[in-house]
């Protein structure tokens, strides 16, 4: 009994490790730092470095010593005969006899050492390599932009829900309030029943939305939780909240950024491609070069009839050969030239592409500057434009229990009200994912 108690609190003590080393809490910047991490496709482009670095090796390595060995065993169930001209032995002219030549069983063992002298390819090949690795370095370095910004998108959207349900239980709420008062106006013979259906369609239109709202809510949680790298259905608690969010994004200095599309990482890719595109003229050119190998071969046989060779008196005849190699292209009927000239009409599509790219980031960071400009001016516009909706609702809520206005005019009081504080909810997340564009752009990221 004893020793089940024990068995048991071991159990429960290591599932309590286990949980809190499981994260449940992040701000923006611990979430953004947790998925640089863990996200699948930062942990894959990482992995795609380490493979680049290994192939780097790889592509050194063949251009040097290679030592190979062989073992050889041969046994003859039947061995070939030869016929040679019986006179050899003595015999009668024109008569043949039948010989066996070597013995039934043999063993070969042997070692070769290759080395490249020369090839064009081999040079060419170890600076594609080093290209390669910066590219699989340039990828790395725009999933994680893009990472950060898929976080800040997921974190900013799960916020946004969650203000969105707040405010949606808070205006049930208040017209569940203004519905039971004017239900009581209504019994007692001093108002009119549309009073009350009015209310009825605005407080059914927001119990819709508060259940639609919840379900994203629960959707947004699940694409964080992808997003970070985690299990879809892990609990999270997010630390920050929108409006601290969104006065942390305020930032009108990025407005001055230059527009220098060469500092940026997708210019970077595309001189990557260009860089790749010119060794590959290059590869092609030195198809038409000798190739010089050389070698050296050495190894031991033994041959008898019956299997002996780890005998300690078995005879073994050594032998060895230095050799070289020269490869020389004469004639491919133009074979080569027509890869030549591919070649160079890919490396002037990718120095075209590499051009566009250029104009292409100069146009989006200039966007992106208009956008995020916008966003803020919105966002400003937005809070005044709330302000000015809660008392126009205020206002006409007044109006409407004092006799001197319609149920009609308060629910479009009412609903103006909800727009306005949905759009400013919307205008908050847009500053933050404006600037978390602007920064992707530009490469100029920063902490929150």
């Amino acid at each position: 009994m004893r020793k089940t108690l024990i068995l048991i609190l071991s159990l429960i003590f290591s599932s309590i490790g286990f949980s809190q080393d499981e994260p449940t809490s992040f701000t923006l910047q611990e979430a953004i730092d947790y998925a640089l991490e863990n996200n699948r496709q930062a942990l894959n482009a990482a992995r795609d470095i380490e493979a680049a670095k290994q192939q780097k090796w790889e592509t050194t390595a063949s251009g040097l010593p290679q030592l190979s060995g062989s073992i050889d065993y041969q046994n003859f169930l039947k061995q070939q005969v030869s016929v040679i001209p019986a006179e050899f032995f003595g015999g009668n002219a024109g008569e043949f006899t039948e010989v066996i030549f070597g013995t039934k069983q043999s063993v070969n063992a042997f070692a070769t050492l290759n080395q490249k002298v020369f090839d064009g390819s081999y040079i060419v090949g170890l600076q594609s390599a080093k290209v390669f690795l910066e590219i699989s370095e340039n990828a790395k370095f725009k999933t994680d932009l893009e990472v950060r910004r898929a976080v800040i998108d997921a974190y900013g959207n799960v916020l946004l829900t969650e203000e969105s349900v707040k405010i949606l239980k808070r205006n049930i709420e208040t017209v569940e309030k203004n519905l039971f008062e004017t239900q009581k106006i209504y019994e007692n013979g001093l108002g009119e029943e549309e009073s009350v259906e009015q209310l009825q369609i605005t407080l059914s239109d927001l119990r819709s939305n508060l259940n639609n709202a919840e379900r994203l809510n629960t959707l947004s949680y699940q694409m964080l939780n992808i997003t970070l790298g985690l299990d879809v259905y892990n609990d999270l608690i997010l630390s920050d909240n929108l409006e601290t969010l969104t006065q942390k994004n305020i930032s009108l200095s990025l407005l001055e950024i230059e527009n220098n599309p060469k500092s940026t990482i997708d210019f970077l890719i595309a001189e990557n491609d260009t860089k790749a595109k010119e060794l590959m003229v290059k590869l092609e050119k030195s198809k038409a070069l000798p190739t010089l190998n050389a070698f050296l071969n050495g190894g031991y046989s033994a041959f008898e009839n019956e299997f002996t060779f780890f005998n300690s008196d078995q005879q073994w005849f050594g032998s060895s050969l230095l050799g070289l190699s020269l490869d020389i292209p004469i004639f491919s009927s133009g074979m080569r030239n027509a890869s030549t000239q591919r070649a160079k009409i890919n490396l002037e599509k990718a120095q075209t592409v590499l051009s566009e790219t250029e104009q292409r980031i100069k146009f989006e960071i200039s966007a992106a500057k208009s956008n995020y400009q916008f966003a803020i001016e919105d966002y400003e516009n937005k809070k005044r434009n709330l302000a000015l909706a809660e008392r126009i609702e205020s206002k006409n809520q007044t109006k409407f229990f004092e006799g001197i206005g319609s149920s009609f005019e308060l629910r479009q009081a009412q609903t103006q009200l909800y727009i306005v504080q949905q759009e400013l909810l919307q205008a908050m997340l847009d500053v933050i994912n404006a600037k978390a564009e602007l920064e992707t752009i530009t490469n100029k990221t920063t902490n929150f």
